[in-house]
């Protein structure tokens, strides 16, 4: 679905990312996986056109988006879930959703459904309905920011790094989530840096290392190989279960 071709990314004087490749098959999940500072995050930038590749190609369905801007690239059905989850505060959850939702202006034009499956994977945000953003706890706000991402059937979601600082109750509950939108076929980006989340989804898996893609291949023979952990990841998956 989603196709990196020796993408290359500069910001400002830096150059982060080194030609990156990579896939994206479709109806999956995909871990990009790394240590701290390796790129993944501007890998997810790049894709959405936050940052522009500066060469390479990336390409979603065989159409190139290098030089779409952003609410193009996201009107072709792709979403994105940054690492700061991008909630607004001062809206309550209920305009936070009504304003992700493209095809509704008020919350009686969104999907009651699709509402209703989405409280279903995430009981605090009917709770929470009318409350502002700001005020929820930190996992509420992460699953708000995934349910702004799937109030409308997407594509590809891009998903930075969503269990951070979150309880191991409230991880799992996220898990949850994400294994359904898997078994709907939505196709998922993840980057994690939970080992235990990653084995837990993953099909596939891209690691990086200084802006390159070192790995690439099944999650389960990575899960599988301690060695091979340590070297890439310098250390071993096992350790977290």
């Amino acid at each position: 679905m989603l196709e990196l071709q020796g993408v290359h990314t500069h910001i400002g004087a830096y150059h982060i990312l080194h030609g990156v490749d990579f896939a994206v098959p479709e109806g999956g999940v995909t871990m990009l996986l790394g240590r701290n500072g390796a790129g993944k995050t501007t890998t997810l930038r790049t894709i959405m056109g936050l940052w522009k590749a500066s060469d390479g190609e990336l390409r979603f369905n065989g159409q190139r988006l290098n030089a779409l801007a952003t609410p193009d690239i996201a009107a072709r059905g792709i979403a994105y879930v940054p690492e700061n989850m991008g909630i607004f505060t001062d809206l309550t959850v209920r305009e936070n959703i009504v304003l992700a939702a493209r095809g509704a202006r008020h919350e009686s034009e969104l999907d009651r459904a699709r509402l209703d499956w989405i409280f279903g994977l995430f009981p605090a945000l009917k709770k929470f309905w009318l409350y502002p953003a700001g005020k929820l706890s930190g996992g509420q706000k992460q699953m708000l920011a995934v349910a702004r991402a799937i109030c409308e059937p997407r594509k590809l979601i891009l998903i930075d790094e969503p269990s951070k600082g979150l309880a191991p109750a409230i991880i799992q509950n996220l898990i949850g989530a994400l294994r359904e939108l898997k078994r709907q076929r939505t196709t998922i980006l993840l980057v994690e840096q939970n080992f235990l989340m990653a084995m837990a989804l993953g099909d596939t898996v891209a690691v990086m290392d200084d802006g390159r893609v070192v790995h690439r291949g099944a999650m389960a023979e990575l899960a599988a190989d301690a060695a091979l952990q340590q070297r890439l990841l310098g250390l071993s998956l096992g350790a977290h279960q």
